[in-house]
């Protein structure tokens, strides 16, 4: 029965668009999609998986329904008629041009959109290796601090007995020379400066007056220990360590540099605020911008004081022998200059060095002529 009734609405369809009647048209539609519908759904309903619920199909079916209803309605009013009509007046070339562009128009919107992503991704990228190198930075910081701590400890016991007493053998100050130095070689500017303090402030770079028989320090009788400029020994000899090394923008308030050899070092921007650099191998150094506020240059008198030499021993009372050599060195911007500290760079830093110190120069004499002083600084490049 359920065939004959489809084939009666093919019948109908087939009638009504042959004689245009709407009517009969609508009515076969109706009766084909009744009579049909439930019997293709019987066949393909085991084939519909299990995972799609019962509201699911329904919706499937309703909705392929509706897309059959709407297109049949469509045809009746005449849509796909007015659809051809528009088809043939159309300018097909116009409409060939109008792909082009909108396809060229396309491919610049795809190429901005890959563009877009590229630097969105360059930008990620370039944030998370920002972030990782301040990672490593503060990494490395702190382990740079972990290796001064240790060294600190280190050369404290090293130097001090169970008594307290500065009994530093000579195999005892060799080794203390050698973590030392080998510190300051693996260690930025800020961790040498670190490692300079704490040394000056522990006396353990000045000449200390020591027992003849004993080695012990002596005591001043003021809860120190006396200084002896010419015949103490340093615990730790700076020697050639800092040579060459950079420096810059450190605070070096009352480190005991002398008798350094800071040849070609770079203390531009130093805090050297009531540091001692006598004696110190200043040639081709830079101090541009650096605080000389009260730095110790040289001993004895303005009139008399002079730089070291290979060959003389230095008289800290008059002063002759015992400045710092500061030949070819940078002043520029160098701040609290005082009248004596200029003077004494003026007549020994050369007459380039000359050029760059603050207030000038007018008036001074120029005493780096002798060919001892000229020599003197280029014979320490390897001391």
């Amino acid at each position: 029965m359920t065939i004959w009734l489809n084939l009666l609405g093919i019948i109908a369809i087939g009638c009504g668009l042959y004689f245009h009647h709407t009517g009969l048209t609508i009515a076969g539609c109706s009766i084909a999609l009744v009579l049909s519908t439930p019997i293709i759904y019987r066949g393909i309903r085991p084939k519909i998986p299990r995972s799609i619920s019962q509201i699911q199909r329904l919706r499937l079916v309703t909705a392929l329904t509706i897309i059959i209803a709407i297109i049949v309605l469509l045809k009746i009013c005449g849509f796909f008629n007015n659809f051809d009509n528009l088809s043939a007046r159309t300018d097909w070339d116009i409409v060939g041009v109008l792909g082009l562009w909108s396809g060229a128009i396309g491919q610049m919107i795809i190429a901005s959109l890959a563009a877009y992503v590229s630097w969105r991704q360059y930008i990620v990228s370039r944030d998370l290796t920002i972030e990782q190198n301040r990672l490593n930075r503060l990494q490395n910081f702190l382990t740079q601090q972990q290796t001064i701590d240790n060294y600190f400890q280190g050369i404290s016991d090293l130097v001090l007995d169970d008594k307290g007493f500065l009994e530093d053998w000579p195999q005892e100050r060799s080794f203390a020379i050698g973590r030392t130095a080998a510190l300051l070689g693996s260690v930025n500017a800020i961790g040498k400066a670190r490692v300079i303090r704490f040394l000056s402030r522990s006396k353990l770079l000045t000449p200390l007056k020591r027992d003849l028989r004993l080695g012990r320090v002596v005591l001043n009788g003021n809860g120190g220990y006396d200084e002896d400029r010419i015949y103490g020994v340093r615990v730790i000899n700076l020697g050639v360590i800092l040579a060459g090394t950079d420096i810059s923008q450190t605070d070096l308030r009352w480190a005991d540099l002398s008798d350094a050899n800071l040849i070609r070092s770079d203390l531009s921007g130093c805090n050297l605020s009531k540091a001692n650099l006598a004696r110190t191998i200043l040639y081709q150094a830079k101090l541009n911008g650096a605080d000389l506020n009260g730095t110790r240059l040289f001993y004895g008198e303005i009139e008399l004081a002079s730089p070291r030499t290979p060959d003389r021993y230095p008289d800290y009372i008059k002063g002759e022998c015992s400045g710092a050599i500061v030949e070819d060195v940078d002043f520029t911007n160098v701040r609290h200059l005082s009248k004596s500290q200029r003077e004494y760079c003026c007549a020994w830093c050369g007459e380039k060095s000359r050029q760059t110190i603050p207030g000038g120069c007018e008036g001074i004499q120029n005493k780096l002529g002798s060919l001892d002083h000229v020599l003197s600084a280029r014979s320490f490049d390897d001391d």
